[in-house]
Formats: C-alpha cells, structure tokens, sequence
C-alpha cells in the first residue's frame, strides 16, 4: 500500500509530530491535499445530483493540520462542520468515510458518525462499543458529535474541558482512567467567526474564564457569515479586539490566554498551537487562538456561489492566501522537496480521492440495488397475473430498473402504486409483494429511528423497581428534606455524580435541596454556577460525554426555555443522531407550576416535550416520587428532565427509611382515587387539586377516578389508563399547560396510540390554563391556572351530558 493510500483510505494513527521534521510536514501537506480534493469533488457529486447537499473545509486546511499536533490521547473536539482535515489528520476520518457521509450511508461500518443520519461534515467518535458499553475514551482521540445550528458546540465544549478540571482534583475519580489521566486531556473547540456574534459564544467564553476550564479554542476566521462580512457581525469587526478583555495578566489570571496567527502560515501556525496547548494542559486555564486571514475557495455550500458577494478584489486576494497555496510555497522555499516530487505526490492524492470517492458510491449503491432488483421481480411476476394491469406494472418496472440512483422510497412508491393497480385482485404475486414491502419496512426502519433511548440493560426502563418503605415511628418532615437525603445518599454512593446550577452550592438551592451538601462533600461535588441557563446544560452534557453524571439544576422551569435549544439540539437526539455511538446521561433538575407571577409559575410543558423527544420528562407530585424517580436515572444511561412541583417543599411527607435505594418505574402512571364514574387523568400539583375536587364530586354522587401519570415520556407504557376507561367509559385530561398543550398530547396517546376511544360513552374533555401567562397574586393564579371549582364543574358537566336527570344543572344556570 502506497503512502498516498494509506492517507486516504485509512484511518492512520500517525501520533502528532513535536517538531517539523521533513516527514511530518510532508505528510501534513499531502493531508491537506486530500482534504482539499475531497471537498472539490464532493462539491461536484452534490451537483451532478449524487448526494443532497455539501459543506466542506476548503480554505481551512493548515490551520487544522496544525492544530493536530497539538492533541494527545484522550482529548476531545467539539467543533463544526469545517473540520474534516484536523478529522484526517487525527485519523479519525478516511476520504471513504467523508463520502459515505456525503451519500447518507445508513451502514455504521461505512459512515461510523451517524449512520448516514447527519449531513457532511458532522464528525464523531464512537464512544460507545457495539454493546453500548463506554470504549476507553484515553487510549485515542476523541470527537463530541457535531450540531449544525451554529455556535451550539460551545456550551458542550465546556463541559468538556470542565470534566478535566473534575478528573485532576477529585480523588475518588482517580482510577477512572479509562475517562481521564489526572485530568490532562484538553477539549479542543472550533467555530466560525460569524458564529462568535452569538450568545452561546459568549456565555461559554465567560463561564470558561470564570471556572478556568482547559478548552482550547480556534476562530475559523475567513471574514464572513455566509455572505455577511465582519463588520456586520461583531464590534469593531474585529474578534481580537473584541476579546482582549478576556485576556489573562499578572495581576488577573483568571481569564484567556489570547493568540492571534494568519491561517496561511504553517510554521507558525505549529508553533502556536504546541505553545497554546502545553500551557491549557499544564496550567489548566483556557486558550483562544483567533486564526485570521482564511479564505473559502468554494463559498459558504453547495447552496449558493460568494462570487455573487465578494468583490473581485476579495476574490483576488483570497487566490493569493489560499493557504494550500502558501503552504506548498513554503515547503519549496525550505527545500524540503522538489516541484516534481511534490506534483507527483499530488497526482497520486487526487486520484486516491477519486478511488475512495468511488468505492463510497459502490458500497452505498450495493444494498439498495440489491432490494431495486429483488422489486423488479416481484413487479415483473405481479404484472404477468394482473390482467389488464400488467403492462402499466411492467412499465413501472422497467423505469425503476433504469433509474440512475434509486432511493429505497422509490422501491416502496413503486410496490404502492403497483399495488393499487391489482387492489381488487388477490394472487400469489400480489401477497409476496405485499409480505416483502411489510419484511422491509421492519428491516429498514430502524436504520432511521432506533437508538433513540438506551436500548441497553442500562435503560431506565430496565431498572428493578424497589418501593419506598416506612418503619412505624418513622418522621414525617418538610418536601425538601426527602430530596435533600436522596441526593445526600446519591453522592455518597456515586464519586462521579456533580450537582451544580444557580444557588446550588452554598445555599443549597433556593428550596434547600442541596442544603448542607456542599460543605460535605466540597465544592467540586455541589457547585454554584452564574445565571447561565445554557451553559449550564451544555456543561452537563460535556461532563456526561466524558463519564461523569451530571445533575444540572434550572432554577424554575420557566427558566428551561433558556436552555431548551441546546436541550432539544443536542442532549435529546445525542445518541440517536450517532446511532448509538455517544451517550449523555445529564439529569436536569427544575422545579415549577403553582407560585406565583408571570416568570415563577409557568408549565410550558406541551413545548418541551415536542422538543425533547429522546430525553424522559418526569413529573413528579411529590419529593418521595422525585427521589425514586432521581435514584431510577442514576441507574441507567439515559438523559432526563424532572420536574419538582414548588410548593411541595414545605408540605408533609414520611421519610422513607430506604431514600437512597428506592425507585420508581418510568411510565407507570399511579391510582390516587379509586372511581366509577369518570377516569381524570393529571399529574404534578394538579394532583392535589384534583383530589380535592374528587371529594366535592363525592357529595354529589359523583365517584372520579384519579390517575397520575408520573412520567410524560414514556408515557403510561402498560395502558393503565385505557383499563380505568374500561370502567368508567368517560375521560377528563387535567393539567396546567395552554389549552391544545399537553392535556392534547395525553389525550392523543390515550385515545389514539392506546385505542382508548373505544371504551367512551361521552366525548373526551381537556381541563388546561388559560391560553396567557399566570397573572401575579393568589386570585391571579386562581382565575388563570385550573382550581377545584374548575374541576368540580368539568367533571360535572361530563356526567351531565350523558345523564341530565341524575346531575341536573344548578338551578341559577337553567333557562338560558
């Protein structure tokens, strides 16, 4: 095997080079080359109509082979879609690979990042072995899987570096070496520099100075956003500038080391970047290396042209600094070979790529033609039975077989309409073609939607359920106190769980969940953090990349929206956009429902379910059922969402004596009232609320049954729900959410995804908030948010409507 195709089409492990030899930076170069050839014709084969869209490094080549020197075992990237060359040179990518990716390759052994689930330009790092068991993440390099809405790497990328800082000074975390080597890895984070005008950007910038966590992080700086230049996107249009605030001295070292290097300009480059590094990784503080001067030879995608943006000036210059060119110039100018070797060695790379280019295609194209000739035959013998049919079928078989790249829709569009032809007709052919569509869908949907939660004996809906229990002198004491010893007995038990938010630490939380557990197990274990929300999940995530179980506390749960895009973007579709190959079990913890005031009182629940799907969303009535629900997801592999309701801290409850192993199973809901007439379905403090009205109904010879669902996602998994509508054949949906919020989703599971429409005897009804915000005060949320009276009359007027008789209404209300 030649060296040009060792580069190509291996994922080389050729350990970064300390110094420029003639070797290393030969190889540097060639790297280079590949990655440039592979974006020239990966943009070619988006538009000769092979793949969908494109997006490369072009222009970002040596700053990125430079960076590659400075990684060790064990760091970590968390970038953007501009990276494939630090990717290659780490060899953590082939030219094979990048356009298995580029073609939607949905076999892992093809395109092991995603699974053909994300577009080009979206690496990672298989964390995670086939039996979704951690790899040992300090024997290599490693990559956090990419995102594409711009600047949501760095949230992450914190947590990252973070988790080094955990790893070197917490003692009981020493042995996880698999994890860590005393916490010497560095999170390497690159973004754009259009993406810096962005929040995430500066609320990870400052968070990183704040808590000096080891990131390294490069500005892809080529002057632009898409067609907007610098001068448009930040201060000053100048990002050096803009963050020479951050910069650390003698007198403040807290902060950044600042650099600023040309991104044409190789030996430099190198140099800055051994600099930068060995002084993240020694002293623990962060670095930001500004890289100016780059160019985008192709322009933003394969979406548009920058001819149509950049003056013929800028385009001029951008051919002159193309750092590809300079670097080539350079090497020639050292003597560290000649034009003909170097022109010989280039020939070799460009036809490589083309060779990996068309190995991709083949083994994409294997499996679908494989299935596009198993159709065509079973198209051609439905034809030969379908009578009049047939020369229709025959005709849609012979287009499919010509068709140039068939996706595996066409096959079922094509066995569909086929079918439709002969709908009437019943034959042998017409049941094969049947049972093979039915055999595929099996086979080929999970290429698409597995993964979506652990699928492990790790997922939280394998843990052994074990109930709370009481002795009989047992006390009985405020909510806060049942959390307070689960988390007390959680981080005795687990050295790797943190807690952190706002007010987490000192305080102990603004409800007294943590009281007296920083001070007991030091500040690293339960922290204080500033008013971050973002940042605060993306640190999670980052630590839980890296092995650790983060619990990340949003003060309110109105408070969530701040969070929510990095919640939804990245922690809930972590593991299912990389098919299985990284995990990141965060547990967020908030708290919210009846308060009061606009911001403190908030459910904007129907919002965060539709967003957080791969995430559970736990809704908890009372802190023994979020203790159990806390001690279940430390157990598993799964990230979470629970949800506190606030004023069930100061309320009553017996302390079970068994607070640090209880637990409780997700999607389970629970029986609170036993009932005849109608089945009412709710959760959280609507508990309560319900419970009361259930006992005014009583009066009137109405008896409810009450179910609390206790978890939204998964949601009633064993159709408890569809057995009380077995009973009472009447439904109420209760909740504080707008109306059509989550009252519709519970409705839409039980009626539709469970069947339950078949047991009613009256339509269903929903009972939500008013579609505002709880107004400020006690009569504000009264007239706002579902009360007892609210309920009283929802369930009455239900069992009104189908027995007038018996439940007349109040007589003030007749006659109209």
């Amino acid at each position: 095997m030649s060296e040009t195709e060792t580069l190509a089409d291996t994922a080389t492990e050729v350990p970064p080079q300390h110094t420029l030899s003639r070797a290393s930076v030969l190889q540097d170069y060639r790297t280079c080359y590949l990655s440039r050839q592979a974006s020239l014709l990966g943009r070619r084969e988006v538009l000769t109509g092979k793949a969908k869209f494109g997006i490369f490094g072009d222009g970002k080549e040596v700053a990125q082979v430079a960076m590659a020197r400075a990684f060790q075992p064990g760091d970590i990237r968390s970038g953007y879609y501009r990276d494939q060359t630090v990717m290659m040179a780490l060899g953590l990518l082939t030219v094979e690979e990048l356009f298995a990716q580029l073609y939607a390759h949905t076999d892992l052994a093809a395109e092991p990042a995603s699974g053909g689930r994300q577009m080009n330009g979206h690496f990672a790092t298989r964390s995670l072995d086939e039996a979704g068991q951690w790899r040992s993440l300090t024997a290599g390099y490693n990559s956090s899987a990419d995102v594409s809405p711009t600047g949501s790497q760095m949230p992450r990328l914190l947590g990252l570096a973070h988790a080094s800082r955990l790893y070197r000074h917490l003692p009981d975390l020493a042995e996880r070496e698999d994890f860590s080597r005393g916490g010497n890895e560095i999170a390497f984070g690159t973004i754009g520099n259009a993406s810096c005008a962005e929040g995430m950007f500066w609320e990870t910038v400052n968070a990183a100075g704040v808590i000096q966590a080891p990131l390294l992080l490069s500005i892809w700086d080529d002057g632009y956003g898409i067609s907007v230049p610098n001068r448009y996107q930040v201060t000053k249009g100048d990002l050096s500038q803009l963050l020479s605030g951050f910069q650390r001295n003698p007198e403040s070292p807290q902060g950044f080391d600042l650099y600023t290097v040309q991104g044409w300009d190789y030996a430099a480059l190198c140099d800055t970047y051994l600099e930068a590094a060995e002084k993240v990784r020694r002293e623990h503080v962060p670095a930001i290396l500004h890289v100016i001067e780059m160019t985008q030879p192709q322009g933003h995608s394969t979406s548009g042209s920058h001819e149509r943006y950049k003056s013929p000036e800028r385009l001029a210059w951008e051919k002159e600094f193309d750092c590809l060119d300079r670097m080539r110039a350079w090497i020639l100018d050292q003597g560290l070979t000649s034009e003909e070797e170097l022109a010989a060695g280039e020939a070799e790379d460009k036809e490589a790529v083309r060779s990996a280019q068309r190995r991709a295609w083949d083994a994409y194209r294997a499996s679908i033609d494989g299935d596009r000739k198993t159709v065509v035959a079973l198209l051609d013998s439905l034809a030969a039975s379908a009578g009049d049919a047939g020369e229709a079928i025959r005709e849609r078989a012979a287009k499919l077989g010509r068709k140039s790249a068939a996706f595996r829709r066409d096959l079922l569009t094509a066995a569909q309409e086929s079918l439709l032809d002969v709908w009437h007709q019943d034959s042998a052919e017409r049941r094969a073609l049947i049972d093979w569509r039915e055999r595929f869908h099996r086979e080929i949907s999970p290429l698409f939607s597995s993964q979506l939660h652990c699928e492990t004996e790790r997922s939280a809906l394998a843990v052994p359920v074990v109930a709370p229990q009481y002795d009989d002198e047992g006390a009985t004491v405020d909510g806060f106190k049942v959390v307070n010893a689960c988390f007390a007995a959680a981080l005795e038990r687990h050295p790797e769980l943190i807690a952190f938010g706002e007010d987490v630490g000192q305080l102990g939380d603004v409800n007294q969940g943590f009281s007296g557990l920083q001070e007991r197990f030091g500040e690293l274990r339960v922290g204080d953090t500033g008013i971050r929300e973002c940042t605060i999940l993306g640190q999670a995530i980052g630590m839980a990349m890296r092995g650790l179980r983060p619990l990340a506390e949003i003060q309110y749960l109105d408070y969530v929206l701040y969070a929510l895009q990095i919640m939804s973007d990245d922690l809930a579709c972590l593991r299912w956009r990389t098919h299985g190959g990284q995990q990141a079990p965060v547990i967020v913890r908030t708290r919210g429902h009846r308060l009061e005031g606009v911001w403190h009182s908030g459910s904007p629940m129907a919002g965060i379910l539709n967003l957080v799907r791969g995430m559970y969303v736990c809704v908890p009535r009372d802190m023994t059922r979020a203790a159990a629900m806390y001690n279940t997801l430390l157990q598993a592999d799964d990230p979470a969402l629970v949800v506190e309701v606030l004023n069930g801290y100061r309320t009553k409850e017996p302390m079970p004596t068994n607070i640090g192993d209880m637990t409780l199973e997700l999607g389970v809901p629970e029986v609170l009232r036993e009932g005849t007439d109608v089945t009412l379905v709710t959760y959280g403090a609507c508990c309560r609320i319900a419970e009361t009205a259930a006992e005014q109904l009583s009066r009137v010879g109405i008896e409810v049954e009450i179910l609390d669902v206790q978890t939204l996602l998964p949601f009633d998994r064993h159709g408890r729900i569809v057995q009380s509508l077995e009973k009472t054949h009447r439904v109420l949906f209760l909740d504080e959410d707008v109306p059509g919020g989550t009252t519709a989703f519970m409705m839409q599971q039980v009626l539709e995804e469970q069947g339950g429409w078949n047991w009613l005897d009256a339509p269903p009804r929903t009972l939500a908030a008013r579609p505002h915000r709880p107004a400020y005060g006690s009569d504000g949320d009264y007239f706002s948010k579902p009360n007892r009276e609210d309920v009283f009359a929802a369930v009455y007027e239900l069992m009104h409507d189908c027995d007038p008789v018996r439940f007349p209404r109040p007589a003030a209300s007749q006659g109209g």
